[in-house]
């Protein structure tokens, strides 16, 4: 079936156009009519909780949208652009994920990876900076390719921080400050590109020196970690020893302090106590002189053997012990 077609004239040439009055009749102003009904009821969008409706017109800027139901100027004349602005996203440096699995299959891109740290090694790290859109303006107009953008910044950033710290410290104890310079650092450069992005957290997946000599290292670390066992267990014992001899030390100078106050004391006393003696033996010689010697002799007799003579001119001698006494029988 042939479709009717008439001649038009544009700018002074004839173009061959479909005859709608024919096709359709009378009926073609009412074609028209349902036509522009469904090309304005195009211009109607909804913008999700999640996004922000970003309208064009020409190309140009014109409005932000909010979330619900909006309207704009139906295509060609408005377009809406409509960026999920809470949606976390992800740059991998150093490697790509192949299939996500489970199980997870990643590819190894070594150009990205491998990198000089601070004391001229090499080193192995892959990164993941997860980010999202805060300002969806900036995000659609200030950078051509931002996701791409944010991938060489952030590599350049990595390069950077690496090479202020040695490979010991990328390698064990200085992860979490590496992750959070290169975080710093990376925020700064896109919020001085304008790319209207957040980032959200910077990761460092896996950090390995190079496969050639990765077998040399794990022997410098195994070597570090016996040193560290060594080390630890000459303090283990240190702490162990060193507070017994204080203890020891402490114990010792306390006796001899109790010894040494003993001693005075007690020769405080004896002195006090010949002191007192000497004031009554002045008072009271020849008392005093007998009285002394019959205590002496009362701690002195009980414990020694006694000889005494009976009778008058007798020469026997008897034997005595203890305090037993032989009285004469004249």
């Amino acid at each position: 079936m042939q479709i009717p077609k008439r001649r038009v004239n544009i700018g002074g040439e004839s173009f061959e156009v479909p005859d709608f009055k024919k096709i359709f009749g009378g009926g073609y102003k009412l074609l028209i009519f349902i036509v522009l009904i469904i090309w304005m009821l195009s211009g109607i969008y909804f913008v999700g909780p999640d996004e922000q409706g970003v309208v064009r017109r020409f190309g140009k800027l014109t409005r932000v949208a909010t979330s619900g139901i909006n309207y704009h100027i139906p295509y060609p004349f408005e377009v809406v652009n409509k960026p999920k602005v809470t949606a976390v996203k992800r740059a991998e440096i150093g490697f790509r994920t192949i299939d996500p699995g489970p199980p997870a299959r990643y590819r190894s891109v070594d150009r990205e990876s491998l990198m000089l740290t601070g004391n001229l090694n090499i080193i192995d790290i892959d990164l993941i900076v997860q980010f999202k859109i805060r300002d969806a303006v900036q995000y659609l107009f200030n950078v051509r390719d931002v996701e791409e953008t944010l991938h060489k910044a952030s590599e350049a950033a990595l390069r950077q921080v690496i090479g202020k710290h040695d490979i010991d410290e990328a390698l064990t104890v200085g992860k979490f400050e590496i992750q959070e310079e290169t975080m710093k650092l990376v925020q700064e450069l896109m919020n001085k590109y304008e790319t209207g992005i957040l980032v959200v957290n910077v990761q460092l997946q896996d950090v390995h020196p190079p496969q050639e000599v990765a077998p040399d290292f794990k022997d410098v670390a195994s070597a570090k970690e016996d040193r560290e066992k060594k080390i630890n267990e000459a303090m283990g014992y240190r702490n162990d020893v060193i507070p017994k001899a204080r203890g020891q030390a402490e114990k010792m100078v306390l006796e001899a302090e109790g010894y040494a106050a003993r001693r005075i004391a007690q020769s405080e006393g004896d002195a006090k106590n010949f002191i007192n003696i000497y004031r009554e033996y002045s008072k009271a010689k020849d008392v005093t002189r007998k009285r002394m010697f019959l205590e002496t002799m009362e701690q002195i007799l009980p414990g020694v053997n006694k000889y005494i003579l009976t009778g008058e001119g007798t020469i026997n001698l008897l034997p005595l012990a203890g305090s037993e006494i032989l009285k004469s029988g004249k």
